[in-house]
């Protein structure tokens, strides 16, 4: 998969979130936050719960997928890129933005540890929910 996270520095364990049985979902990508706490592949501005920790393969009779919620990982900058120290959130294909006002909540994905231009790889650390203003 193109543009997947890639984990640098291990926190903690994933921690398991439902997921449908047919839906494929590769290691690497931002997973959005559902209702009763189902993960599902985030999309542009969406509520992200972490990083899938193991490929899901669709109708494999699995509903749990596990989910790396912190740590540092290798992201992949969109847009004008992101400035170290800056919030971000994410971006289209697997990608992630520097964060705006409106991404608050479970829309921070993180905060960046380098600086990064469009479609250069970063190193971030994940932890969903940083919205502080701080660092937005």
């Amino acid at each position: 998969m193109a543009d997947e996270a890639v984990m640098r520095v291990r926190f903690s364990d994933p921690v398991d979130f439902t997921c449908a049985d047919g839906t494929a979902i590769p290691k690497g990508t931002l997973l959005k936050l559902d209702d009763a706490r189902l993960a599902v592949i985030a999309g542009a501005n969406d509520n992200v719960c972490g990083v899938c920790a193991r490929d899901k393969i669709a109708s494999d009779g699995r509903t749990q997928v596990a989910v790396f919620m912190d740590g540092i990982f290798d992201f992949t900058a969109t847009g004008a890129g992101i400035d170290v120290g800056t919030a971000f959130a994410a971006g289209a294909a697997n990608e992630v933005k520097a964060a705006v006002a409106t991404d608050v909540g479970m829309k921070t994905v993180g905060l960046a540890l380098e600086t990064a231009s469009a479609n250069e790889v970063f190193q971030g650390l994940l932890r969903p929910g940083c919205n502080n203003t701080a660092y937005v």
